[in-house]
């Protein structure tokens, strides 16, 4: 009996081989909570076997003991764990769930224990974003490979939503703080997610310090190297087989169903947008830093209606 009828296993695989033709990536098992799926671990070991490093996004709260054994079994490479508060006070009432951040603490021990590589991801609204230092020696503290700080990105136009995003101000400085605080050659690794323009003030700092910055990798991700990455290095593949550029971004590039993967990557007309950097509009198509930052393309389509607007959360002033 298939217990998965929006995304059988059948076609998961048959994804896989589509995908496996034309690339072999990065692939992370996200949800929703893919722990909820029975297969899910077949399903890692098929894109194992065909070259993928596969990775999983959870929230913790169904790891045990035997989780960790299929996990390492079934060639997945590194976890991620959401926490978005350094008590549960803070990322209970986040994630409106009683027990979320026991359940993540457990997980994380769960995962030093039997030698699984974690991430730690944190989403921050001006509700949490004072607890931004807290989680980081959190996360240190649990042993985490690093550290992503997510800024929200609203996926609607609702005033309730708005109104959560961190200023412009405030995220300025949050980006520099990380930049001071990365020069530490002690820091864990720190990845500004859904935040490109930390790319404009890496190169800003940099020449005002007079050197040169170090930018550190992870061997299994795409980021560090630019601002937005959607629909450029990375994409979504929703339970309907929608291609998106990520998982903030509403629009999709083309479907599985009736598509090869590899005709959306490169013929889209969604992902050639995104690439055309000199047909961005407003500040972000007047940049000097619009190569290494681009601007957040989902940010741009929620706040204005347009994804090749500028970039709505970003103080810069372009000197052209």
């Amino acid at each position: 009996m298939n217990d998965h009828p929006d995304f059988s296993l059948n076609e998961a695989k048959r994804i896989i081989d589509d995908i496996a033709s034309y690339a072999a990536p990065v692939m992370v098992l996200s949800g929703g909570e893919p722990l909820l799926r029975s297969d899910v671990f077949e399903i890692a070991k098929y894109g194992t076997d065909k070259g993928f490093r596969m990775c999983m996004a959870t929230n913790g709260a169904l790891v045990t003991d035997e989780t960790c054994v299929k996990i390492k079994e079934s060639g997945i490479k590194i976890v991620s764990l959401s926490l978005d508060g350094a008590s549960s006070a803070i990322h209970d009432n986040f994630r409106s769930q009683d027990g979320a951040f026991d359940g993540c603490i457990n997980a994380a021990n769960k995962f030093k224990t039997h030698g699984i590589e974690f991430i730690i991801n944190s989403s921050f609204t001006k509700r949490n974003q004072g607890e931004i230092p807290k989680i980081y020696k959190l996360a240190k503290e649990l042993g985490a490979t690093a550290w992503y700080m997510f800024m929200i990105v609203p996926t609607g136009r609702g005033n309730d939503v708005i109104e959560e995003l961190i200023t412009k101000e405030d995220y300025e400085d949050i980006l520099n703080w990380h930049y001071d605080m990365e020069k530490d050659e002690d820091t864990m690794l720190v990845r500004p997610t859904c935040a490109p323009h930390y790319y404009r003030i890496v190169l800003q700092r940099a020449k005002d310090d007079g050197q040169k910055m170090k930018r550190r990798s992870l061997k299994f991700s795409t980021g560090g190297s630019k601002g937005c990455l959607a629909g450029q290095l990375i994409s979504l593949i929703d339970v309907d087989e929608n291609v998106l550029p990520c998982s903030y971004f509403p629009l999709s590039a083309g479907n599985l169903k009736t598509q090869t993967f590899k005709d959306i990557w490169e013929n889209s007309k969604l992902f050639k947008d995104m690439r055309d950097f000199k047909s961005y509009k407003g500040k972000c198509g007047k940049c000097e830093y619009i190569k290494v930052c681009g601007g957040c393309r989902a940010r741009a389509y929620a706040l204005c209606g347009d994804y090749m607007e500028e970039e709505p959360f970003c103080k810069h002033v372009p000197i052209k």
